[in-house]
């Protein structure tokens, strides 16, 4: 995908930051990958196989919450490989000196397999990656903390004051980009309204980004098996809110299949009660926002991304707020 927060690297600064690394002398190198916001590079050394993620050079024309957001996905791939036993790559090398290159890198295991958005699959194994991924989430939400928010802005005593500040920080993106959202601005005014809801949310590990690109399927003779990439949205937060993209158009007690994998592991089952259907409202109506402020940021009217956002942001508010405005009724 196109974007405008992509670096594009030489052969010359790819061998430079492998050299600091000690991962050999460079054979090839290719993009890679469906992200939009990071430059991935598949290498080959005479040392092996890799991937190479470098994060933006201009900082002022990405989202706050992006801000050192690849710090924070060594920190997810590490919470990841050390508290669940879900299969991700393992990382080789970080650097976020800036000596070597201009930008925030890192370099990791190149995974075999290919993304389950492009995988040939049957109806029944479509339906088993389904309840896989669901019950991947399961066990990231088993990993808990007692602060909320993202790792590289600030974190919070309890939900509504992190969910608050990730929304106003949108809001406020959308602004910089010299641009109004009535529509985030009654998502934060409807936040306001739930705030004893939302500060009783317990603290869990949230991908927020489970969707068909960042996953890897690999075949093993008649077996299939998950690997999960691009941790880097990941938030201290509200565990329904990785439903969204569970059955992505479906509203949460409408989600049977992720529902019914998700809660035969859960360390707390969700019941689609009336509370847990607004707290997913907030997590629709947050990747609104979300969709919202990355067009100004990352395409212009004439990409397709830019189009995309527009459509998918209208579905997701109308939702959110059909929902919220129902209330606790």
């Amino acid at each position: 995908m196109i974007s405008r927060t992509k670096p594009e690297l030489t052969n010359a600064q790819i061998q430079d930051m492998f050299d600091a690394a000690c991962l050999g002398k460079v054979k090839s190198f290719d993009k890679l990958g469906d992200g939009e916001y990071n430059a991935v590079y598949d290498v080959v050394t005479d040392m092996g196989n890799y991937v190479l993620k470098v994060s933006p050079l201009d900082k002022t024309g990405i989202l706050t919450y992006e801000q050192d957001m690849m710090r924070g996905e060594v920190f997810w791939y590490a919470q990841i490989r050390t508290h669940t036993n879900v299969k991700v790559p393992y990382v080789y090398y970080k650097d976020f000196s800036h000596t070597v290159f201009p930008s925030d890198y890192f370099i990791m295991e190149r995974m075999e397999g290919e993304q389950l958005n492009k995988a040939a699959l049957t109806n029944d194994e479509k339906i088993w990656c389904t309840e896989e991924i669901a019950r991947i989430i399961s066990k990231f939400h088993k990993v808990q903390n007692n602060e909320f928010g993202y790792l590289q802005n600030q974190l919070y005593d309890n939900w509504y004051l992190a969910l608050r500040s990730m929304t106003v920080n949108l809001i406020h993106d959308i602004k910089r980009a010299g641009r109004k959202t009535g529509r985030g601005e009654r998502l934060l005014k409807y936040i306001d309204e739930y705030k004893s809801l939302l500060e009783d949310v317990p603290c869990s590990m949230v991908n927020l980004d489970m969707w068909y690109g960042n996953i890897l399927c690999v075949r093993k003779t008649e077996k299939i098996e998950l690997i999960v990439i691009d941790p880097e949205r990941t938030v201290w937060g509200d565990a329904i809110f990785d439903f969204v993209n569970l059955e992505f158009a479906k509203k949460l007690d409408k989600k049977t299949i992720s529902l019914n994998a998700y809660n035969s592991i859960a360390k707390t089952k969700i019941n689609c009660t009336q509370k847990e259907m607004i707290r997913f409202a907030f997590g629709i109506g947050y990747l609104a926002l979300i969709q919202e402020a990355e067009k100004y940021y990352r395409y212009t009217p004439h990409h397709y991304g830019w189009w995309r956002n527009v459509v998918s942001c209208k579905f997701l508010y109308t939702n959110a707020f059909k929902i919220l405005k129902q209330g606790l009724k």
